[in-house]
């Protein structure tokens, strides 16, 4: 029998289900009542490699980086719960379009130059639509989630996957009850970040003034508590040992740091935030499936 409540997390990258909502998917999976499923965009092989020994794997060498990365996040979704999982279009139908820096801080931008199957393309909009409207229909999600409409930070296949899935959601309103969008607001932020500030042994670049994106604590509809899940949140980073490095500082064992290939650290967060579309201003849930009758 299908559950009675059903999730879909739509992402562009191998690591974006972690890095973003992985305690959210973590919370979720436990629950038998409860199908979830992670849709993943593109196997990730622009990513920067982080171990010198795999370096070799990256699109400048063998070009196998993202035939490696479907191992890490196997691995991953196995320490989160083992949701149900989906390439879409299938495996390595789209491959991840890159980015380069644009603007203050971390903010990304679309190549000038992209690969026949890169995600981000404009052309192949329509396709990947249908792609994820079949696994709409299939799976029947009350729930959607992805990303802002800027991608939290730019990168143009996070855009991308937030375009599919609110279009997937607008062609699907009977079937699609609520669209939430992954975010960090400032308060929890700065927070966390204050915890990393003059910590001995951290080996990541303390990271500056909107160095890591955010957005203001009253466009925040939706914080769920994770804190239960945090071990299955490290350990799933670790999975993701080309593009995450983690720290445990061994002075203080309950304090984990992490960083991409950028190195500037970033804070573990016992709550994972969320934009639902269309809420009215000043709306506080727990649980995404608030109001949605079973």
């Amino acid at each position: 029998m299908p559950a009675d409540r059903r999730l879909l997390f739509v992402h562009a990258h191998p690591d974006d289900e972690t890095l973003t909502t992985g305690g959210t998917i973590a919370r979720y999976a436990a629950d038998p009542g409860t199908d979830v499923t992670v849709v993943t965009a593109t196997l990730g092989e622009e990513g920067e490699v982080i171990p010198p020994e795999l370096a070799g794997l990256a699109p400048g060498g063998a070009d196998q980086l993202g035939g490696y990365r479907i191992g890490e996040l196997a691995v991953a979704l196995e320490a989160l719960g083992s949701p149900r999982h989906r390439f879409l279009g299938g495996t390595g139908r789209w491959r991840d379009s890159g980015m380069v820096l644009a603007g203050h801080g971390t903010r990304a931008a679309l190549p000038p130059q992209l690969h026949p199957r890169a995600f981000a393309a404009p052309e192949p909009f329509g396709a990947q639509l249908a792609q994820l409207l079949e696994i709409v229909d299939e799976l029947r999600p009350q729930v959607l989630v992805s990303y802002a409409d800027d991608g939290g930070y730019g990168h143009p296949d996070h855009v991308r996957a937030h375009e599919i899935a609110a279009a997937a959601a607008a062609a699907r309103p009977d079937v699609v009850a609520k669209l939430y969008y992954a975010v960090r607001s400032r308060s929890e932020l700065d927070a966390g970040i204050a915890g990393l500030v003059g910590r001995t042994g951290l080996p990541f670049t303390e990271p500056g003034p909107d160095a890591l994106p955010s957005v203001t604590d009253a466009e925040v509809s939706t914080r769920i508590d994770v804190s239960a899940q945090r071990a299955a949140r490290i350990a799933a980073m670790r999975a993701h040992a080309t593009q995450i490095s983690v720290w445990a500082d061994p002075a203080d064992p309950g304090f984990v740091a992490y960083a991409m290939s950028n190195e500037v650290a970033q804070p573990l967060i016992g709550v994972e935030e969320f934009v639902l579309a269309g809420a009215d201003p000043g709306r506080a849930e727990a649980d995404l499936f608030e109001g949605i009758a079973p």
